[in-house]
């Protein structure tokens, strides 16, 4: 199987702009194959031939992260969100061009919820058709420029807390059938995966060959092992579907758990995290590993 293990960029700072450039060679010393960037915002000024320089001194792959939001939204019903969405997706093609990078993760569609503070609003089964509508039909346009370009987007389902579009990997895979084009594949993580559900090695096993990029997250976002998910029968399910992809981790859970402290925010680590992600990336291989040799 011999998958590739990366580290999300916002482990060690957001935004991640180009004074960060040199924590590459930190991430290749730390044994990780890849990084996985969110894609930039022009606030960030992150130059991209720089940025892809800096990755190949490094030895490092890439994977992109897509941000929308309510104003880049392909599910929305205000014309401008849509074409918003659209323009956004796009962009993020030409990013991960010119970075080379082959695989663009995410929500993809643009409707957030906790993360906006935006509450959950009942929509009657009209409008449920019709934002599922217009989310396969923004993902039916992109998907192929995507593949035009040589890059697939990977669909992420998230917990019914962050979005109401798509929260399970069945949903998912139905947005993904629907779409039919190699420019479009599922990205699972298993920390959504731990809420939704029912078994997350049914649900690999369910998705197959339509898995593109998998974030193997902690059920409470910590570091793989300190949790209580069972990664060696997760990575058998990606050994039996095949999975020879990406597997990133992102353990930006700190240790603090002051009360009144947002966990769902992101903030910046307060120690030197090396050992602790040397230790998750260690139990993340292994447990590949002996899937593969399983097998």
């Amino acid at each position: 199987m011999k998958n590739p293990i990366g580290i999300i960029s916002m482990q060690f700072n957001r935004p991640f702009g180009r004074g960060d450039l040199a924590l590459f060679a930190k991430v290749r010393a730390l044994g990780f194959d890849f990084i996985e960037l969110l894609v930039p915002e022009p606030e960030d000024e992150l130059d991209l031939a720089e940025t892809r320089a800096a990755l190949a001194d490094a030895g490092l792959g890439v994977v992109l992260a897509a941000r929308v939001n309510l104003q880049r939204s392909i599910a929305s019903d205000d014309p401008a969100a849509r074409q918003g969405g659209l323009d956004y997706l796009r962009y993020a093609i030409e990013v991960a061009t010119d970075l080379g990078a082959t695989i663009i993760g995410g929500p993809l569609y643009g409707e957030p919820l906790v993360f906006a503070g935006r509450a959950p609003v009942p929509h009657g089964a009209e409008a449920i058709a019709e934002r599922a509508a217009r989310t396969v039909a923004g993902l039916a346009t992109v998907a192929p420029e995507a593949a035009a370009a040589g890059v697939v987007f990977g669909l992420e389902p998230l917990n019914r807390f962050e979005t109401d579009i798509v929260c399970t990997t069945r949903q998912a895979i139905e947005v993904v059938d629907r779409v039919g084009s190699s420019g479009l594949g599922l990205m699972l993580d298993t920390f959504h995966m731990n809420m939704e559900e029912r078994s997350i090695p049914d649900a690999i096993r369910a998705a197959g060959s339509r898995i593109v990029h998998f974030q193997a997250n902690e059920n409470h976002r910590g570091h793989p092992g300190t949790g209580h998910l069972d990664w060696p029968a997760i990575m058998r399910a990606l050994a039996d579907v095949g999975y020879a992809g990406p597997v990133s981790l992102e353990p930006f859970r700190r240790d603090d758990d002051r009360v009144g402290l947002p966990i769902a925010h992101w903030r910046a680590p307060h120690e030197d995290e090396s050992e602790k992600l040397k230790a998750g990336l260690e139990l993340i291989r292994s447990c590949l590993t002996l899937a593969e040799v399983a097998q």
